[in-house]
């Protein structure tokens, strides 16, 4: 059962990471810019990079839970992919925003379409997933039919 995991629990720590990784660049700010805690304002350059982190917190959860329904329920090897990708366009767009707003834009579009894979990909295995086992459909073997994919029996 692990090794059917295993993927999917290495980009997780890789995500965790990456959200310390956040998370230590708003210290660093803190002292460079002089902001102490509790304040969340400061120079606009303080300001990109606090938000930055907070913009990547906001989705992190969204993130993990459709990596692991789309791993578990769909494909491993595909939520493992759109994973890293989207992992990869995260780190864009902090560093992106912490140099201007403008910056973010990019790679915000593509960590989304990345994360809109992941969910996609998450709803069709758990909806695969109900019709076979409550209605004896194999939706996806169904579809790889008609797409040519696999021969007739």
């Amino acid at each position: 059962m692990l090794e059917q995991v295993v993927l999917l629990a290495a980009v997780t720590v890789l995500g965790l990471l990456e959200q310390a990784y956040f998370s230590l660049k708003v210290i660093y700010a803190r002292r460079k810019y002089s902001v102490s805690p509790p304040a969340t304002t400061g120079p606009p350059e303080f300001e990109r990079v606090f938000r930055a982190q907070a913009n990547c917190s906001e989705y992190f959860p969204l993130f993990v839970f459709s990596l692991w329904l789309a791993g578990v329920f769909f494909s491993q090897a595909l939520a493992v992919l759109f994973g890293l990708l989207y992992l990869y366009g995260r780190y864009l767009y902090f560093h992106g925003y912490a140099v201007s707003a403008q910056g973010r834009l990019e790679p915000l579009y593509f960590s989304a379409k990345m994360q809109w894979v992941l969910i996609a990909l998450a709803g069709l295995g758990v909806i695969c997933t109900i019709t076979q086992a409550y209605l004896g459909l194999d939706l996806l073997h169904s579809f790889s039919h008609v797409l040519g994919l696999t021969e007739h029996t």
